[in-house]
């Protein structure tokens, strides 16, 4: 929730200086209508505890409204020129009749306000263009809120703006072309936002900025030529996906974090004549090449990270390292030879120094790979040449098991993550034995656990169906053929990477396209260890799953020890969900039935994942960067769970860690709501905190029965196009989904009911518009209709009728009558049963 260092100093010390000034005596009695305004604004803040002191009798301009460091008045003369008021960390949004709009228009009665920061309070809603009323600003602070929207273009007519700070907000859209021509710009900060598209050009002819901070974005291409920006000293751009071009920067450069990108080469020559830069991030990047020892050295050097790339070379324990060092993290590249002395504990034991996962000579060699590791891995690349290690080989047909073993580790941590934007919230697995439906492509469930036989049928069901889709069965393939697919892995069919190997792009000789997943094998890992998973991860596929292909291994003839694995999957290229949702163009965006359509494959996906395998798999890390969509729209998971033998792979930092295990399926009960509120508002949503202030919006949503309110909370590229029942079923069990109890989260089954009749009252309401020449249904003639299916003579009647052509129409009848709504469910019933036979 902070900006750059330098630029929170200068706002502290600017603040500060001020209202010593505004302490000296002759201070004047603030104007009548700015005390007004004041109160005004306290209580659109809804009273907060740092302005409990200002009252009637509060002298603003003589000290009395500053309570250092959470408020502050600063004035000159009789007029405010500085309003400082800073929440806590994570403060909850504003009430539902808060406006940001009437806020700003509060503000513009304070003409001559220079400094304005309102921070961690609660803010929501669009920064409106209205901003650009308070032309004297020169530094604006509003990190830490809830403001959504686009950075408003309001803000191009603030030309004396020095300082804008928006970090830790829900601004999504893409980085306006006009914020480089605000001449006297020295800080810009826009951290952990949901920014999209290129960096433009003219940030690159910014003559006054100082310090550039735009992490944890969702930014893509190569950032502009900013070498001629000879003030520049902060430049944080991590966690986005920039890329492929190392940014040229000027050398006056302080603190450089590129880490989490797509950045690939070499590091430039030129970084060894950075002299004041302290801070080098460059981790997990897509780097390779040699690593230069010369950065340990540089003059000001106190932080560098390199971790997470492929840097080749020869260390010496000769290096020599600057007197600054604070921090180094070498680890996760291909470096061989000794570690330099001068960072080993006695040398400086006030440094922390990581080099694990490398080719090293360490004290701990357990942390380090064997050396011909690193050789193979720099060939495989075409990092150095020379010959490749005579006992490496590759046998196709051997340790199947040590490769579905594998298999699992990379679905732990999201087999097709590197399709998706951001990585963030891994989950652990939690597994149990099913104790509902056994799901597959449709929603139909039957209790308690399924014999073999049955099990082993619907298997075979399944695959039949996956082939009828163009889904190959499983098989096993040759490291000959995998090198043909990638052009002996070529860097620019290079997908992703992370600690765990890389993915790539492949065709095959029948010229179907495929990822491949390369993996780093650990030495201790045997073939018994693994064999148990073969036939759970051979049935990982699913219509609604991205499905695994088969899969490749090379080992090591003298000890039988698997050195590498190569897992293929089908490719899935028509973008994620997301592309088309919250960060779709117009005339892209799916329609509303396109959206319940996709949001019930998802479903679809779940039920099979927790219930058609034994044990079922949970936890699955759902996020809907990690939904692809086929070329019709079939929505696919991407990143699943499969139980990992030993502790060395779970993830962290699973914010459903303290969950029973036995609720341990509504944890994706969660994220699926999450994925359904992007869905519903088409807003994307990447935190904790904008999915609790966007499920507050949706209950005040569907709070009454008021119409309106629900068609604004829906994106509007499909609010006028879906009906007000199917939007209303959708927004309900969305907030069910997302019940901060795990046991008052829904079912799978529950949910796919709900998405399906959502689905049929929308096409039954289609098919009324079109049959009435386009003409809206109003919501009393669709209520009659309701009221007329619950005529319990008519029921009666279609009770049976919905029995005998579905097998299993007692169970929607039982939802039908609960729900009211009869007809419809038994259409669904029917559905369900055309499915099952299918």
């Amino acid at each position: 929730m902070r900006a750059s260092p330098m630029a929170g100093a200068r706002h502290v010390m600017v603040v500060f200086f001020a209202a010593l000034l505004a302490l000296l005596p002759g201070s004047s009695q603030l104007q009548y209508s700015q005390t007004w305004t004041l109160f005004k604004i306290q209580q659109m803040l809804n009273h907060p505890p740092m302005l409990s002191h200002w009252r009637r009798t509060t002298d603003f301009c003589g000290g009395g409204g500053t309570v250092a460091p959470s408020a502050a008045v600063v004035c000159y003369g009789d007029t405010v020129t500085q309003l400082h008021i800073a929440g806590a960390r994570g403060a909850p949004p504003l009430p539902m009749n808060f406006s940001m709009g009437a806020l700003v228009m509060a503000l513009s009665r304070l003409p001559d306000l220079k400094v304005l920061t309102l921070s961690g309070l609660g803010l929501w809603g669009p920064l409106p263009d209205k901003i650009g009323r308070l032309a004297a600003l020169e530094i604006v602070n509003m990190s830490g809120n809830y403001l959504y929207g686009g950075v408003p273009g309001g803000l191009s007519n603030l030309t004396g703006l020095q300082t804008l700070i928006l970090d830790d907000n829900l601004l999504a859209g893409e980085l306006p072309a006009w914020i480089g021509e605000l001449p006297l710009l020295a800080v810009l900060s826009l951290r952990n936002n949901s920014l999209g598209g290129t960096v433009p050009a003219s940030v690159g002819r910014m003559a006054s900025l100082r310090s550039l901070v735009l992490a944890s974005n969702n930014l893509t291409g190569n950032l502009p030529d900013m070498s001629g920006l000879t003030n520049l000293q902060v430049i944080d751009v991590g966690g986005n996906s920039l890329g492929p071009a190392f940014p040229e920067l000027g050398r006056k450069v302080v603190t450089m974090v590129l880490s989490g990108n797509r950045f690939t080469g070499g590091l430039p020559a030129e970084l060894t004549s950075f002299y004041l830069l302290e801070r080098l991030d460059v981790s997990w990047n897509r780097f390779v090449g040699p690593f230069v020892p010369a950065l340990l050295s540089l003059p000001a050097i106190r932080y560098l990270n390199v971790a997470g790339n492929r840097f080749t070379g020869v260390l010496s324990d000769k290096v020599p390292c600057g007197d600054n060092l604070q921090f180094v993290d070498l680890s996760s590249n291909l470096l061989t030879g000794s570690e330099p002395a001068c960072l080993r504990p006695d040398k400086k034991p006030a440094t922390v120094v990581l080099v694990n996962a490398n080719c090293l000579d360490t004290a701990d060699d357990a942390s380090q790979h064997p050396s011909p590791f690193c050789q193979n891995q720099a060939l495989a690349v075409g990092i150095t040449h020379g010959k490749q290690s005579k006992k490496t080989t590759h046998q196709p047909g051997v340790v199947a098991g040590i490769a579905m073993a594998v298999l699992a580790a990379v679905s732990a941590i999201g087999v097709m993550a590197f399709f998706a934007a951001r990585k963030k919230n891994k989950k652990g697995a939690m597994v149990r034995p099913p104790a509902t439906a056994f799901g597959e492509d449709n929603s139909s469930s039957t209790s308690g656990y399924p014999s073999k036989m049955f099990a082993d049928a619907r298997y075979i069901s399944q695959t039949v169906k996956l082939g009828a889709l163009g889904i190959p069965p499983y098989r096993t393939f040759s490291m000959v053929e995998l090198e043909a697919a990638t052009d002996n892995f070529e860097n620019s069919l290079l997908l992703g990477q992370d600690s765990f190997g890389e993915m790539y792009r492949g065709r095959l000789g029948n010229g179907t396209l495929v990822a491949i997943r390369s993996l780093k094998v650990k030495r201790n890992q045997s073939s018994l260890s693994f064999s148990r998973h073969i036939e759970t991860i051979s049935r990982l596929r699913h219509r609604n799953l991205v499905s695994a292909l088969g899969h490749c291994f090379e080992y090591d003839l003298d000890d039988s020890t698997v050195t590498q694995l190569y897992l293929v999957f089908e490719y899935v290229q028509n973008g994620n969900l997301r592309s088309r949702i919250s960060q779709g163009t117009e005339g892209r965006k799916l329609t509303w039935a396109q959206r319940i359509s996709a949001a019930t494959g998802i479903a679809n996906g779940i039920q099979f994942l927790h219930a058609g395998m034994m044990p079922g798999l949970f936890g699955n890390n759902l996020k809907i960067n990690n939904i692809l969509l086929d070329q019709n729209h079939v929505a696919k998971i991407s990143s699943y769970n499969i139980p990992i033998l030993g502790e060395a792979m779970k993830p962290e930092g699973s914010r459903h860690q303290t969950e029973s295990p036995m609720l341990s399926d509504k944890t994706d009960i969660f994220d699926f709501g999450v994925i359904l509120l992007e869905i519903v508002s088409g807003k994307p949503i990447t935190s904790l905190y904008e999915v609790e202030i966007m499920k507050e919006l949706l209950l005040w949503a569907v709070a009454d029965e008021d119409l309106v309110r629900r068609r604004s909370f829906a994106d509007q590229e499909v609010s006028k196009g879906c009906s007000d029942e199917s939007l209303r079923t959708i927004m309900q069990i969305c907030l069910r989904c997302l019940a901060k109890e795990a046991a008052q989260r829904p079912s799978i089954e529950d949910v796919l009911w709900n998405l399906q009749f959502a689905a049929q009252v929308q096409d039954d309401w289609e098919g009324d518009n079109r049959s009435s020449e386009g003409s809206l249904v109003s919501s009393s003639s669709r209520a009659t209709k309701s009221s007329r299916f619950q005529n319990e003579k008519t029921r009666s009647g279609r009770e049976k009728e919905c029995e005998d052509s579905s097998a299993r129409g007692s169970v929607w009848l039982q939802a039908a009558t609960e729900d009211g709504n009869f007809e419809t469910a038994c259409n669904i019933g029917r559905r369900q049963a055309e499915d099952e036979r299918y």
